[in-house]
């Protein structure tokens, strides 16, 4: 449990307040906390710089019950690592019953408290409850997984007046802890853990496929070793079907570590236990790369990891470099080109770190003009193109060389409007390729492994509506599709699940919310390991452009600048690639650091490969 604490608030008066220079102390007065009447609000304080670490105080001494209640709600919103001074505002039972790591549940605004017991005729009592209660955002679950949430959220607090002491104390809480979504960003940050797709492997190279699993670790306290604790543990429940993790079944770090920190030369040695030594060399490797990867997310100056056994034996080390070529991840692959249709029904393509607006036909049949189409997509490696034709009837796939032909159409569809056919079509870094038929009538997903063969139809038993979008990610085990139900449409990214057995198709499972608040998506683009980019409208608001995660969340920092008229997005999951759009001035890029500039204003149809 905890308070929130937003911008533009003032504080009571007459609470403690200290700051250090460095790793600075401080508690902020910030629950409103009324005897008896109607709910308030808790009032808030401004978040803190990202520096600062914030301390509770213990609960001062005859302080009365409200006190014991406001100064717990601030202790649990503090960067004590165990929550120590949390639980001296609780009995002894309570407190070792007490699991504030089991949930966070994140409410729009501060909890709202009121009593629900008041003594008659004013006479004491050594017995009070307060509840708190306020509209659910989200929660974080065990395995530090997020989830979008609605609906109400209300929970008692039972305190009790020991006899002997005097003192006021907690006797009975909820599990858990919550808070406003401001203290929620000011306390907790978004990392990727990052393990293999089971059944992925990239292209040609046949390298392993990492895949990103995002989780929230309390940012101010010693988040490297959290991190590292959470990636051991394993994937989240939501993915543990599709991946596959190197450390063996009960590794963990060696016993009392903690402060987890890289030397001076950015190198960071990990100590494991005995079960993580067992791991040959080749596993150790894996094992490196997952740790590397997961905190270069964290950490970005990371160089090196170094795995060792009890006693200090070196198990393995890793760089950067070899990680790199160790495992496949979609955020280091580099796009030599960004393509798109010029006003001539050429599919052309422009340098990705090019300033210039000089595109050239690509080689091949679709750098002619001959067909004309409306959407197209480029696969992972860049050799190969797929294209739907003007009318949405037909798919088409044919390669990036001069001697390719275009050949008949690989999919086709009935739909009756050029709206109820073909979406645009998505590569996977195995080199399958994805479409939706939108045809009401008989709406479907393919795959066409290789991009080729016969279509097969890939089965979603939860979907809820019509699919109006779709998009593969790089990794082939987690799929984003824009999901029409009542003339609104959602974003929803669904789980791959590939059995080995031929003959069995793919299943698309677990669909999740990961832009609940918009209810009209229009566009979107992944833009990163677990980020997509995606363009759409609030209720009751204008259209918007902003990154959200795959879970549901949406991370701190800017937004990109405002487009008018975006009909497309395009993004690549190297977050160094500029954000390109199809808007009312025809295809325009979003360089860093500048603003939107037009590259072709009869261009159509952008898109990075993938």
């Amino acid at each position: 449990m905890g308070v929130d604490r937003e911008g533009g608030v003032r504080r009571r008066p007459g609470r403690a307040v200290a700051y250090a220079a460095l790793g600075a102390v401080l508690l902020a007065g910030c629950a409103s906390m009324p005897d008896s009447g109607d709910l308030r609000d808790v009032e808030s304080t401004p978040r803190q710089d990202t520096g600062v670490r914030v301390f509770a105080m213990p609960p001062a001494e005859d302080a009365q019950a409200t006190e014991i209640m406001q100064g717990f709600l601030e202790a649990l919103t503090s960067d004590d690592p165990q929550y120590d001074t949390a639980r001296k505002y609780l009995t002894a039972d309570a407190a070792r019953a007490w699991r504030p790591e089991r949930s966070a549940t994140v409410l729009a605004n501060g909890p709202s408290i009121v009593t629900d017991n008041q003594p008659a005729g004013g006479v004491p009592t050594d017995s009070l409850t307060f509840i708190l209660s306020g509209s659910k955002v989200a929660t974080v679950d065990a395995q530090q997984a997020y989830a979008p949430a609605g609906g109400d959220y209300r929970k008692k607090v039972h305190l009790t007046k020991d006899a002997k002491s005097g003192q006021w104390r907690i006797d009975s809480l909820p599990q858990g802890v919550v808070m406003g979504k401001s203290d929620f960003q000011r306390n907790y940050t978004s990392v990727n853990k990052y393990y293999f797709a089971s059944t992925t492997t990239a292209g040609a190279t046949g390298q392993p496929v990492v895949v990103a699993d995002p989780v929230f670790v309390r940012g101010k306290v010693d988040p490297m070793t959290q991190v590292v604790r959470s990636l051991l543990s394993g994937p989240t429940s939501w993915l543990e079907a599709v991946v596959r993790s190197s450390f063996p079944t009960g590794a963990a770090l060696q016993k009392g570590v903690s402060d987890l920190t890289p030397d001076d030369q950015n190198r960071l040695t990990v100590p494991l236990n005995a079960k993580a030594s067992r791991a040959g060399s080749a596993k150790c490797v894996e094992m490196a790369t997952q740790l590397l990867f997961t905190l270069r997310n964290l950490t970005p100056t990371l160089e090196s990891v170094e795995l060792q056994g009890p006693g200090g034996h070196r198990l393995c080390d890793l760089t950067g470099e070899r990680a790199d070529s160790a495992a496949w991840r979609a955020s280091a692959q580099r796009p030599y080109y960004l393509y798109f249709l010029d006003g001539k029904h050429r599919l052309v393509r422009l340098p990705t770190g090019a300033t210039g607006t000089s595109a050239l036909p690509v080689p091949g049949p679709l750098g002619t003009g001959d067909k004309v189409l409306q959407s197209v997509a480029v696969s992972r490696d860049e050799h190969t193109v797929a294209g739907v034709g003007a009318d949405g009837k037909a798919l088409y796939v044919t390669s990036l060389t001069s001697d390719g032909s275009l050949g008949e159409p690989v999919v086709s569809s009935k739909g009756q409007a050029a709206t109820d056919r073909l979406t645009t079509p998505s590569w996977d870094a195995h080199g399958d390729l994805w479409v939706a038929d939108r045809d009401p009538r008989d709406p479907k997903l393919y795959v066409l492994e290789q991009g080729g063969g016969k279509p097969v139809r890939v089965a979603i038993p939860d979907l809820p509506g019509r699919i109006r979008d779709v998009r593969v990610a790089a990794d082939g085990v987690r799929v984003a599709l824009v999901v029409e139900k009542d003339g609104k449409q959602s974003l929803r990214i669904g789980r791959i699940e590939r059995e080995d057995k031929p003959g069995e198709r793919p299943v698309v499972v677990d669909l999740r919310s990961a832009a609940p608040d918009l209810e009209q998506v229009t566009a979107m683009s992944w833009a990163g390991d677990s980020r997509l980019v995606v363009v759409g409208l609030e209720q009751g608001g204008v259209h918007q452009m902003r990154y959200v995660q795959v879970d549901g969340s949406t991370l701190d920092g800017p937004a990109p600048a405002a487009l008018s008229g975006v009909k497309a997005i395009g993004a690549s999951e190297d977050e160094r690639a500029p954000l390109v759009a199809y808007s009312e001035d025809g295809i325009v890029r979003l360089p860093a650091g500048a603003q939107w500039q037009k590259v072709d204003k009869d261009g159509t149809a952008p898109v990075y490969p993938g």
